[in-house]
């Protein structure tokens, strides 16, 4: 089966794009199954329940949050309204929605588990190492087929999380720093691993944001709006094909598709 990993979806344009390029993916039978990382789906921020249905309506099968999740207090109760909506797993407990999926396809099932990093994050996570391991030794012990979500910004932290977690996911993959990496590839045990799937959204931008507000924020110091650029916008991410019987990835590409 082949998965595609989509990289945070930024404001209307990521939007857009998404919805355009997923259908023509799936159409042409280069994908089976999608996740997406919607967190910053609205104007650069948290989506509202509204634009979180909207992008499972445009072909998402699962919709993956992050440390804005938050941002929309509609989503504060929105997210329990809509099982294939997740945040990060280590949250702290009292935290609403859940941390990870299972969702059923023709071909088995597969589960779709979110961690947050702690290095340079907000403080208060829970430990994301203890916590997957927790996890894949507890309610997902009997599940092959697993991709996981590793939101933050450290490369180091989620490099360690790709080994810990080797042979026993089929893939762990980066979201958040909006930076697509060129490190794709299979670890030793058969876990697909890469640091950043990258930004769906406008291309031409400083991180999606409009370049020269962000410019002038770093020559003066100064706070500035940032709003969503618009030029250029392509969907960044992977695609991992995976073997269903044992949970292993037999690859995984990386993408980047203009509109």
């Amino acid at each position: 089966m082949k998965v595609l990993l989509v990289g945070d979806i930024v404001g209307r344009p990521g939007r857009n794009a998404f919805t355009q390029i997923a259908a023509r993916l799936r159409a042409e039978g280069r994908v089976d199954f999608i996740i997406a990382n919607g967190e910053n789906a609205a104007s650069g921020r948290g989506p509202t329940p509204e634009i979180a249905h909207a992008i499972l309506n445009a072909g998402a099968d699962v919709m993956i949050l992050g440390d804005h999740a938050w941002d929309s207090r509609e989503m504060v109760a929105g997210i329990d309204m809509e099982d294939r909506i997740i945040r990060p797993a280590n949250f702290p407990k009292s935290a609403p929605g859940k941390g990870w999926v299972r969702v059923d396809t023709p071909e088995g099932p597969i589960v779709v588990l979110q961690l947050v990093c702690r290095v340079f994050m907000q403080p208060g996570y829970d430990c994301p190492f203890q916590t997957a391991d927790r996890i894949l030794k507890g309610e997902l012990s009997g599940d092959k087929v697993i991709f996981v979500d590793f939101h933050g910004e450290a490369s180091s932290e989620r490099m360690a999380m790709g080994r810990f977690l080797d042979g026993r996911v089929t893939s762990v993959t980066g979201t958040h720093t909006h930076c697509q990496t060129s490190d794709n590839r299979i670890h030793p045990n058969g876990t697909a691993y890469m640091t950043d799937l990258g930004m769906t959204g406008p291309q031409d931008s400083i991180l999606g944001r409009e370049v020269e507000p962000v410019i002038k924020k770093f020559l003066t110091g100064v706070p500035q709006k940032f709003d969503v650029a618009k030029g250029n916008p392509a969907l960044e991410g992977a695609i991992v094909d995976v073997d269903m019987k044992t949970g292993r990835a037999h690859a995984i590409e990386r993408i980047r598709i203009a509109i």
